[in-house]
């Protein structure tokens, strides 16, 4: 029986949340181990606690979603991990703002233990609005696996992953250069650093010389750090300046002298070819200076601030002082001249301010072992990257790697498990809190107060999720994960720290794909952004249209790591497509239920079949091999487009149109055949369409099932050697072409869609086979009186015939049965002699010197255009014009 009447129209308020918390209670997402089954694992890239779902986040779960969706139906036992991340600095961030204006403290005025409690309230408030945003999206995660990137599990992961890399010598602290963000307060890795080349200058300076000698120019775009300079450098090679390798030169102003030296990293043909040398404010020069056993030395203070070093300018912004210090050396006569250039530089990836480097005292891995393993990885086909040419950025970024500086100058976030004994100084990195030093058995230790990069923990995400480092039967069973659904903008943030994470900790990769997709922009192509207020809010869109609109319109735009669009005209189409499917299931539930909604009987037996049934059964066969094809492939965009123009082209414009003959007949046996094939192919064009929108088929699909019989359970079509009916294809597809064709003369010759037109066919002897059996859904589609089917040359033809030419077929219809000739010429005569009076007077203005000479040109074009569409309109006339007489 079936469950109860559609409503007559789609509205997806009425299910969605409905069926999701019928999903969820009745534990449809959760997976377990089943030996009986071959796992199938993706874990979700944790959105962080101070998220909303935007459009990004709805792209990324979406696929991951169809994913998932999809390995379930095909027998795998489906595993998709939730979880948030706890975001230090954004996190931080967020509480110190709501502290201050709440309250007007800052963490200091809290301590340390009372701020983080906040920050635990802030989160049990706020962390958990996300996941719940993703419910509505439809993420079908196993929510009682959900993980938080702090939690017990995943912090007992994440101290043994630190004391086991320093165990193994990969991690040391060390006083080096880093990235310093002066307003967020803390350090960054190079991933976290944005590059973008903004306005700037390159100052030419002149350095004067010691003992007579002349001095030397340096071209510099930071100035304010002279006052750390410890060396000139020039290529060896660079004849100009190999007379002053040796020499020395005073910074300006000053009485500190500084050597110029030989080294290969000055460009000869880059500025004046000198470069001066700051360890302590430049990457390269920090290079160099190593190179020749030199100072590193600072001018700023953490704060962005000039110290000490900067004698008068102590204590001024350091662009306040770039902006003194170029006046001063301008009055002096040192500043030869003032160059506008384009400078690449270094913002913070969560403020967007200037990061500078800076010399500290900071935790970091040493990346060079470290990196080969994943190196391998990706050349040697363990892991591979869809599209394959983000294999060349992952590749690039491990070939030119730095030692990651991974301590943070934060409070909320895991703290570094080193202590320090404030006696004899001794460090000791351990797994368990250490109260007494091990070395000289002082109790006077205390905890290193940094905390680590967030990205030190997300990147165990794929086994801490699991119950590493404990070997837990999940972490046997689920991994390694079997594809990981990220963004292009994360490659080097989160991916490459999986990897070799992963290789480090549990000897294999963290899984097998690396599924990269691009941005959401707008319909213009721009990025979404708060400033240019073009953004669009997910649910805001769920609420309109519902999730699997949205769904829909987001997989059927994207190529793998292309950007996509967000267009509200094929969002709209994707509305109506489900629209056009609850019409046609609704049409379907109605004529094989009988009036008390009992089913009617059914008989799916081959022997019972027509043409048509064998063509859309062949036709979704078909269908189902190349659905699962391509997304075996991960082409999403691919599978889904190919469900929606089956369902709406060949099922509901063709099929359905076809069964009415039969379903409206008298024949009994007929009517059981046609019932069972519209039930079958609709069941599976619901399951083939269910991982891209699920809402809608569950709840179609409930109309045809037992109660809490979800079609997300059930098994994904198969293709099937036995209806693959390629003789009955091409016969039906002959059919409607032939349909097509009498339409497509009726609309040219303007003949009513009410009229009924007698059309005689002659072809090949095949097509007049299929005609013969198809002769009423022919006949019903093309709205005929009479279908005269001869075999080719054995009929005469109607000398006043319109004729239609199809493969194997010619159509003919009677003139006359189209329209009333006589009328019909008078009334294009008339249109005939309007249209010559527009072209006439068109021409007439254009080739006015007067009108083209001072006529806007928006007047001129549209002049020209109407022009067009008359000469266009009058070729048509003249042609139905030509065929009356």
């Amino acid at each position: 029986m079936a469950k109860k009447e559609m409503n007559k129209t789609y509205d997806p308020h009425i299910f969605e949340d409905r069926i999701y918390d019928s999903w969820e209670k009745n534990g449809a997402f959760k997976a377990s181990i089943n030996n009986d089954k071959i796992p199938f694992t993706i874990v979700m890239p944790p959105p962080n606690i101070t998220g909303q779902l935007h459009m990004g986040h709805a792209l990324d779960q979406t696929i991951q979603d169809v994913l998932i969706r999809y390995k379930r139906m095909k027998g795998f036992e489906a595993l998709w991990i939730p979880g948030s991340d706890h975001a230090s600095i954004a996190t931080e961030v967020k509480v110190l703002d709501r502290l201050r204006e709440t309250e007007g403290l800052e963490k200091e005025d809290l301590g340390r233990e009372a701020f983080l409690d906040r920050v635990w309230a802030w989160k049990e408030e706020f962390g958990g609005v996300i996941t719940q945003q993703c419910r509505k999206l439809g993420d079908s995660c196993d929510w009682e696996r959900e993980r938080f990137t702090m939690d017990e599990g995943c912090n007992k992961a994440v101290t043994e992953f630190f004391v086991r890399l320093y165990e193994q010598g990969y991690i040391y602290r060390g006083n080096r250069l880093i990235n310093w963000c002066p307003d967020c307060g803390t350090s960054l890795s190079d991933a976290e650093v944005e590059h973008e080349d903004s306005k700037g200058s390159y100052w030419y300076i002149k350095y004067p010389g010691v003992d007579g000698f002349d001095g030397i120019v340096v071209a510099t775009s930071r100035p304010e750090t002279m006052f750390a300079d410890v060396a000139i450098a020039v290529n060896p090679e660079d004849e100009r300046y190999k007379d002053y390798i040796g020499k020395e030169v005073y910074i300006p102003t000053t009485e500190r002298k500084i050597p110029i030296i030989a080294d290969e990293y000055p460009n000869p043909e880059k500025g004046t070819g000198a470069v001066k040398i700051t360890p302590g404010a430049d990457y390269n020069d920090f290079e160099v200076g190593e190179r020749h056993n030199l100072e590193a030395i600072t001018c700023m203070t953490l704060e962005a601030k000039m110290n000490e070093n900067a004698g008068k300018y102590e204590g001024l912004d350091r662009y306040e002082c770039r902006k003194q210090w170029v006046e001063e050396l301008k009055e002096k006569g040192y500043l030869i001249k003032v160059e506008s250039v384009d400078i690449p530089l270094g913002t913070c990836y969560r403020c967007h301010n200037v990061v500078e480097p800076m010399l500290s005292n900071q935790w970091f891995v040493d990346m060079n072992e470290l990196a080969k393993p994943a190196i391998a990885a990706a050349q040697e086909g363990r892991l591979t990257h869809v599209p394959p040419r983000f294999e060349k950025i992952y590749l690039h970024w491990l070939d030119n790697i730095r030692d990651w500086c991974i301590s943070r100058q934060l409070w909320w976030g895991h703290r570094i498990p080193a202590y320090y004994c404030d006696d004899c100084g001794h460090i000791e990195v351990s797994r368990d809190t250490v109260t007494v030093c091990p070395k000289c058995n002082s109790t006077k230790v205390h905890q290193d107060e940094d905390v680590l990069d967030t990205w030190f923990s997300s990147g165990l995400w794929p086994f801490s999720t699991l119950g590493w480092p404990d070997k837990t039967p999940d972490l046997e069973y689920f991994y390694p994960t079997n594809v990981l659904v990220t963004g292009y903008d994360i490659i080097f943030f989160w991916v490459v720290r999986m990897v070799f994470s992963a290789l480090a900790m549990t000897d294999v990769e963290p899984f097998d794909y690396v599924y990269i997709h691009g941005l959401v922009r707008d319909e213009q192509g721009r990025k979404m952004s708060k400033s240019l207020g073009n953004g669009v809010n997910p649910l805001d869109v769920i609420e309109d249209v519902g999730a699997d609109a949205l769904r829909y319109m987001l997989i059927a735009g994207i190529t793998p790591g292309n950007d996509t669009r967000y267009i509200p005209k094929k969002l709209e189409a994707s509305r109506n497509f489900a629209n056009k499917l609850w019409n046609a299931s609704r049409f379907v539930l109605m004529n094989i239920t009988d009036d008390e909604g009992e089913f009617l009987e059914m008989n799916f037996d081959e022997t019972k079949f027509n043409d048509a049934d064998k063509w859309i059964l062949s036709i979704v066969n078909d269908t189902t091999k190349y659905v699962s094809d391509n997304l075996d492939k991960f082409e999403l965009s691919l599978a889904a487009q190919k469900v929606y123009d089956v369902i709406w082209n060949e099922y509901c414009d063709w099929y359905i149109e076809i069964s009415k003959v039969r379903l409206y007949g008298d024949n009994e046996e007929e009517k059981k055949a046609v019932r069972a094939v519209l039930h079958h192919v609709l069941i599976d064009l619901l399951k083939l369409l269910h991982p891209f929108m699920p809402f809608i088929t569950e709840e179609i699909y409930s109309f045809f099932s037992a109660e809490d019989d979800f079609i997300m359970k059930s098994s994904f079509p198969e293709y099937l050697e036995k209806f693959n009916y390629d003789n009955e294809v091409s016969q039906i597809e002959t059919a409607k072409e032939i349909i097509k064709e009498i339409r497509n003369i009726r609309t040219k010759s303007g003949a009513k869609q009410s009229v009924k037109l007698n059309v005689l066919v002659d072809g090949e002897s095949d097509v007049i086979a299929l005609l013969q059996r198809g002769n009423e859904f022919v006949k019903t589609l093309a709205n005929t009186n009479d279908l005269i089917i001869h075999e080719e040359g054995v009929t005469t033809i109607p000398q006043d015939a319109v004729t239609g030419v199809i493969g194997g077929a010619r159509i003919y219809i009677a003139l006359s049965d189209l329209v009333d000739v006589k009328q019909e010429i008078e009334r294009l005569n008339g249109e005939k002699n309007k249209l010559l009076q527009e072209v006439a007077r068109c021409e007439k203005m254009l080739s006015n010197p007067g009108f083209v000479g001072k006529a806007p040109k928006e007047k001129i074009d549209a002049e020209k255009e109407k022009l067009e569409k008359y000469k266009d309109m009058l070729a048509s006339v003249i042609e139905r014009l030509e065929i009356l007489n």
